[in-house]
């Protein structure tokens, strides 16, 4: 009964991916059948035309379902989400990526594992059994699994998987962690996870293999490298 009182928003945000958009969401339609849910879709003034085919994708699904809340320019991945959950009505926030390194498919297993667990959070991880990465050369591999590690040393946050995106949310525990958060770009998924667990709330896991993406180019550079490296001793000394 309790899964049929919840609503799902899911948090979408997105910049030139146009040829991704609409395969995201038609696959979360498809692994979601059976609950109620939203998509948020969180455009930072992408100039491929991206804005244009959620609305498409309005007119198809619904824009009861299918909600876009543009923003004029890039602004930050912790800030997209904070812009989307001004327009929330559901009760429990996923955030994802649109790129499709997060499979839909793992919807249906986080929302049952919050449901077995009351968990007030549940995180797609790519380090335990079960999980992994596809399409990464080397060198990448060692370098996310060289950050996560290095994280893990520095801040035993008692959770495997770090850096990763994929997450399940109590609504009123992301508006929590979200407003104590600071970082921006790719460190600020790790700042959320670490106040979370300091915090004590129930973290949940659930193995997913991450998959680069398929269209478009990595937003991942050496710039991002230099700031999870000043975000992690930021870290070390605040939390």
């Amino acid at each position: 009964m309790e899964k049929e009182k919840n609503k799902y928003s899911i948090i979408v945000p997105t910049y030139n991916e146009r040829f991704n958009i609409a395969l995201i969401v038609y696959l979360i339609l498809k692994h979601l059948r059976e609950v109620d849910f939203e998509v948020i879709v969180v455009d930072d003034g992408s100039p491929d035309g991206t804005q244009e085919v959620v609305k498409q994708l309005q007119h198809v699904y619904g824009e009861d379902r299918i909600l876009l809340r543009p923003r004029p320019r890039k602004l930050g991945l912790g800030t997209a989400y904070i812009h989307g959950l001004k327009h929330v009505s559901g009760n429990f926030i996923v955030i994802m990526d649109a790129d499709l390194s997060h499979h839909p498919k793992y919807l249906p297993s986080f929302i049952k594992k919050q449901l077995e667990t009351h968990a007030d959070i549940v995180m797609g991880t790519r380090y335990v059994k079960g999980g992994g990465v596809h399409g990464w050369n080397l060198m990448r591999k060692l370098t996310s699994r060289g950050a996560n590690v290095l994280a893990h040393t520095l801040l035993w946050p008692g959770v495997s998987d770090l850096t990763g995106s994929f997450r399940l949310y109590r609504k009123s525990v992301l508006e929590d962690v979200i407003s104590s958060c600071v970082s921006k770009g790719y460190v600020f998924q790790m700042e959320m996870i670490v106040r979370a667990c300091r915090k004590g709330y129930h973290v949940e896991e659930v193995p997913i293999t991450f998959v680069d993406r398929v269209f478009g180019s990595s937003k991942l550079g050496g710039s991002e490298i230099v700031e999870y490296l000043k975000g992690l001793a930021y870290l070390l000394v605040t939390t």
